[in-house]
Order: structure tokens, then sequence, then C-alpha cells
């Protein structure tokens, strides 16, 4: 749609083919770039279809609606489309009980289907005591429908997914991640179903009690859970992605609901994630991917040669995007006392993980076309999967976050990975104090 409103742009008329379920994806899109009565032809093929003789038909069935559009005079609409939301919305939506707010919330598509913390006035205020931002502050304009992530839309959001204020820099922090990477409109919106990633490091994650050990990114904590679906609220009512209108991903994806952890900094022998990334060790920061698939193991061994076999040998060799190593504190400590830092175990995995020459062969099918980083043109028959380049100059990550134990993780898929830092108000100490005693308290048996 981008690229038919470009060309509309240089006044020429342009039509664009859309699969028939992309219709509202294609409008919305439209919108965000000021001109939703855009022409587009609906037509019956998946866009990651392969199959040339199913292309060619369903195009053909079409043809002659293409011509239409691009001939057809400009309707009144047309030429002077009308604008279809409000510039200036009531600042008081609804009043009501608990149960009657969120139906109202939900039948209008702002939740994430599950019951929200009605954002009062008062609970907005509170939240806001978590910033030294004013609340008209604008934190960024979000991609793709360029949403204003006001500091007090931010606030909004956080209260009904159930933070609290000392959460706000680093929610403010992570809204500006969503516009660091360049393809994370597209990770949001994609037929893939990427799901944001979050890991927390430095001080502030330990001060609002985010977890890094045990059952890291199990629901059960308040921040870890609620940070997450902050920022996936934010995502809908801020930056406009909806599920089935921008958001198109096929399967979805469970993560999407909240997967966030903090580094288990105390416990790791190396240096932090964001002190390997430039900042220092008494920053706070937020760190964000779009992976798809999640892969939980038993290594092959506990030593050196197990943990990274179970690496080389785990990875989808038909993936895309980046790719990150889970290890418990038990795994990385494992592998420092034998020597290996964390730039060995990244160049270990980039320089040995390869598709083997007989791959594609033995399923059957060309090692050309979407495989991008797994064809077979390189000297010797077998491919590196992992190569740097100018957009992924390190596309192999580890994170060291869980309780002690022998299981590992892989995550793959999405962009390069980006690194914020928040920005902590001058009433952190008290803030903290107020807050820090909210933890589950479990009944001993």
């Amino acid at each position: 749609m981008y690229d038919a409103i470009y060309i509309e742009g240089k006044g020429k008329p342009a039509a664009t083919y859309v699969f028939e379920h992309f219709y509202n994806d294609a409008m919305s899109a439209a919108s965000s770039k000021g001109m939703p009565v855009v022409r587009v032809v609906p037509e019956t093929i998946v866009s990651e279809c392969t199959v040339m003789a199913d292309i060619e038909a369903s195009i053909n069935a079409v043809f002659d609606n293409v011509v239409g559009a691009l001939t057809k005079p400009l309707t009144a609409d047309e030429k002077s489309p009308k604008r279809r939301e409000p510039e200036n919305p009531p600042r008081l939506v609804f009043k009501g009980s608990l149960e009657e707010v969120n139906r109202f919330f939900y039948q209008r598509g702002w939740t994430d289907g599950l019951p929200i913390i009605p954002p009062t006035e008062e609970a907005v205020a509170e939240m806001l005591t978590g910033t030294d931002f004013p609340a008209d502050h604008l934190v960024e304009k979000l991609e793709p429908r360029m949403g204003k992530a006001t500091v007090e839309r931010i606030a909004i959001n956080a209260v009904m997914a159930g933070c609290l204020p000392t959460y706000m820099p680093l929610l403010i922090a992570g809204t500006q991640a969503l516009m660091a990477n360049p393809v994370c409109g597209m990770m949001a919106a994609s037929t893939g179903s990427f799901s944001p990633f979050w890991l927390i490091n430095g001080p502030a994650g330990k001060d609002a009690n985010f977890r890094s050990t045990y059952g890291a990114t199990s629901p059960g904590d308040i921040a870890n859970a609620s940070f997450g679906r902050a920022m996936g609220l934010i995502t809908k009512n801020i930056r406009g992605i909806r599920k089935q209108i921008e958001d198109m991903g096929v399967l979805g994806n469970p993560g999407k609901y909240s997967w966030v952890a903090a580094e288990n900094e105390e416990n790791s022998p190396w240096e932090p994630l964001h002190v390997e990334r430039g900042f220092k060790k008494e920053d706070s920061t937020v760190t964000l991917m779009f992976p798809q698939t999640f892969q939980q193991m038993m290594p092959f061994g506990t030593d050196d040669k197990g943990l990274l076999a179970t690496v080389i040998g785990s990875v989808i060799p038909a993936r895309m995007g980046s790719f990150a190593v889970l290890l418990t504190p038990t795994n990385a400590q494992s592998l420092a006392s034998r020597g290996w830092t964390k730039k060995a175990v990244k160049d270990y995995i980039v320089k040995n993980t390869i598709v083997p020459a007989d791959y594609y062969s033995r399923l059957g099918i060309k090692a050309s076309g979407p495989f991008d980083r797994g064809n077979l043109n390189e000297t010797g028959g077998n491919s590196q999967i992992f190569r740097p380049g100018p957009r992924d100059p390190d596309p192999v990550q580890v994170f060291v976050f869980g309780g002690f134990g022998s299981w590992m993780g892989l995550i793959q898929g999405g962009g390069t990975p980006i690194t914020k830092k928040a920005e902590l108000p001058k009433n952190w100490a008290q803030l903290v104090k107020k807050y820090k005693n909210i933890v589950p308290n479990y009944v001993r048996y």
C-alpha cells in the first residue's frame, strides 16, 4: 500500500492487488498515510504463495477490475474524503460499574481480552508520579498509524494493565524502543505472529521487583506480567495494531500477552546485556526483540561441549531474523568456568551452525526461494545459517536469566534487538519505598 500511495503522490494513478482477507489492513495502511480511499483490488491468493499457477489464475481472474480501478472517474468521497475520527475526543468516556466499564472497553476493542483496571483520573495521576515528564510530553509517534504516545496515554494503558508507578520509566523506554527499530511496525502487523520479548537490565528492574530467577517468564509476578501487558495495550491503542485489521498474524502467539524477564545479573559470570551494549552498569534499560518461536530443551550435556552442541543442533535451518540463546546461571557458569566469554560463545554459534549440503534435497525441495539464510551457494556445499551483515551485524545474542538448572532455551525470528535507557524520576527512592513490598506472600504448607 505504501508503494501505491507513493506513486499516487507523484500524480500517477495506482491500484493495488490485496489478498481478500487483508482488505481492512490495506485500508488502515492507506488511512495512516493520508489516503483512506486509495483503490485496491481484492484477490484470492495468499501473499506468501509460491505456486505460480495459482498466482496467475488468481490475478487473471481480477485483471479487468484493475483496469476499472485505474480508469473509473473518482467519486465525490474519493476527491474529498471526510475525517472518520473526532479531533478532540471527550476526556471522560464512560461511567458505570467495574463490570460495565470492562464490557464497554472490550466492545470497543481497547482491551486484550482480559479484565482491565479502569483508568480513572485518580489512578492515572498516581501512575504519573512514576516519571518527571509532563503528562502531555510526546514520547514517540508510533507506526504504523503514527499514534501519539504521550506520557499520559502511556500511563492510561499502564493503569489498565495493572502496573505500578515504578514501572513508568521502563514503559517509556519500552515505547521508545518500539520506534527505534525500523522493522518493529512490520513485526507487529505481519502474518508471522512475531511476539515482543522484553529484557530488563539495571537497578530499576530489581527495585521494581521484576523477576529474573526461577520462572522469570511465567505468570505470577505483577511487574513482568503487567509491563508486558501494558506494552501490548500501547501497541493496540496507541500504535493502532489490532487483530485481523493491522495485526494479520495467521497462527497468533501466546507470547503477545506478556513475555518479559529481567536478566539475572547477580548470578551471571559475564557482563550484563546492557553493559555489553554500551550502557553503564548503574543504568536501567529495556531491550526489545521480536521472536516468533521459543524452544526449551535439556542439553546433551552440562559441560561446554554439551551446551554448545545443543544450540547448533537445534536451530531451525530455514530460520529468519535474530536469534538468542537463553542460558540459566548454571549453564553460563559452566561455560565461563571453561574459559568461554560471551563473545566467544556467540562467535562459535555463528561459525558452526550450518545447513547440511543435502538438507533441502532430502526434503524434496530446491534450496532457493524463501530460504534466504539457508541456501547452499557456499563453497563446499554446507551453508552457515548465521551471517553477520549491515542490517544484522550481531545475529546471535546470549541472555542469562532464570533459576539454577540445566534447561536452556532458544528464541528465533524478528529484528535486531534494541536497547533503551530508562530515565528515573527524582522521587525514585520514595516510589521504591512505597511499592517495594507489593510482592506475593505464599502460604507455606
